[in-house]
């Protein structure tokens, strides 16, 4: 094993193989969740699939989350506003001083989504969205921490980022309060210890908390990949409505140990030793009950998109595979999550919110192939071909032609 170097560097160039400038393992020893790096050269040559025209058209459609900060440099005021957008607003915008951001373009875009295979070094459930942002020059979102990890990817002109890495260099916690007078989540003091202008290709990863500010040096494309990191107020919201949910209704507090009160009015130790007893008898003790739950929880995709449930083609296997026969593929649908888990027998499918039982050779093809064609439904047991058909009927997959463009 390679040995860890003795001060880690905050800025790396990558070499040929490795866009990190490192191997995964020693990146996620050193810097995942611990330190930021810059990473040159990450992606060398890179060219944006998009361009800023195409983000503002998108921006002006129903179904797409976007919004549009504004900064009055005069006031240091900060505006925001939610889309979608008239398309006149942009050519009156001016050049100077705002930022377009638009969630979810591995989605919308295939050609942003090919860059996920990237970050298979990370479990992909982790992933969230790429979200796109266009600068003008001078535009900003401002100083701010972030609750998860994040990569920043420069896709297309410059853009200067400032980080505060105290944590990481030993120097203790920066100071994370928020202004008061903005309607984002504003850092109100923050002091940089590093100063980067990045060029198309150079990538900046962040951990969760790290203080950074980026500001558009011209014109400017970044693509921002963040991870999924779920708070624990969040988790325990949906396991606790799940166990409420699946609780049996004959499960109730109980006391036939009961002795006679010394005082009728209290909620003694034994009372509240009874009443951790009742919730310990709902709670998820067997691993493929508490696995379910967690694989239904993280697929469900965060906001209202994606396929509607009864909305695709409903076909019985055996209808599928002579389509697939005669050269169509099935495409999943880019909304819907995926991930799979062993189970004490076989494998389960987590697909949007639902689990699905087969081996495990049948889970492990299907999440990671987004497209299905003949040869790989071939290889698919009885159980799998269901399940693939039932997905297909509740609009997850597409039914369609093999040089057909994906949304």
């Amino acid at each position: 094993m390679a040995k860890r170097p003795a001060a880690l560097p905050f800025e790396v160039q990558a070499r040929v193989g490795q866009p990190l400038g490192m191997a995964p393992r020693a990146f996620l020893r050193d810097y995942w969740q611990k330190r930021p790096l810059l990473i040159r050269g990450a992606f060398p040559g890179y060219v944006s699939p998009i361009e800023p025209e195409d983000l503002a058209g998108l921006a002006c459609e129903d179904g797409v989350l976007a919004r549009l900060i504004q900064h009055d440099r005069a006031r240091d005021g900060w505006t925001v506003r939610s889309g979608p957008f008239p398309e006149d607003l942009f050519p009156a915008l001016g050049d100077r001083d705002w930022t377009l951001l638009v969630q979810d373009m591995d989605k919308w875009d295939p050609d942003i989504a090919a860059l996920l295979p990237a970050f298979d070094f990370l479990p992909r459930w982790r992933v969230d969205d790429v979200m796109v942002s266009f600068a003008a020059t001078g535009g900003s979102v401002g100083a701010h921490v972030d609750q998860y990890d994040v990569f920043l990817l420069q896709a297309m002109g410059r853009r200067r980022w400032q980080i505060d890495a105290s944590a990481a260099m030993g120097r203790g916690r920066p100071p994370l309060d928020f202004r008061d007078d903005a309607e984002i989540k504003l850092l109100r003091e923050f002091t940089p210890s590093h100063d980067w202008v990045l060029e198309p290709g150079d990538m900046l990863y962040l951990p969760p908390e790290v203080p950074h500010h980026g500001v558009a040096e011209d014109p400017c494309l970044t693509f921002s990949l963040g991870m999924r990191a779920p708070s624990v107020a969040e988790l325990m919201g949906d396991y606790i409505d799940t166990l409420a949910a699946e609780a049996e209704e004959s499960l109730r507090y109980a006391d036939a140990d009961l002795e006679p009160a010394k005082d009728p009015h209290e909620i003694d130790a034994t009372a509240m030793a009874r009443v951790v007893e009742a919730l310990n008898a709902v709670r998820m003790a067997d691993a493929d009950a508490l696995g379910d739950w967690f694989g239904r929880f993280i697929t469900v995709y965060r906001a209202a998109a994606g396929p509607g449930l009864g909305e695709g083609q409903p076909l019985a296997p055996d209808e599928l595979a002579r389509a697939l026969g005669g050269g169509l593929v099935l495409q999943r649908h880019p909304w819907t999550r995926v991930a799979w888990r062993r189970a004490k027998k076989g494998a389960r499918l987590y697909v949007a919110g639902l689990a699905l039982c087969m081996p495990v050779t049948d889970a492990k093809q299907l999440a990671l192939a987004a497209r299905l064609d003949a040869e790989t439904w071939d290889t698919l047991s009885d159980a799998g071909r269901d399940c693939v058909a039932g997905l297909l009927a509740e609009g997850h997959y597409r039914l369609e032609a093999p040089d057909e463009d994906t949304p």
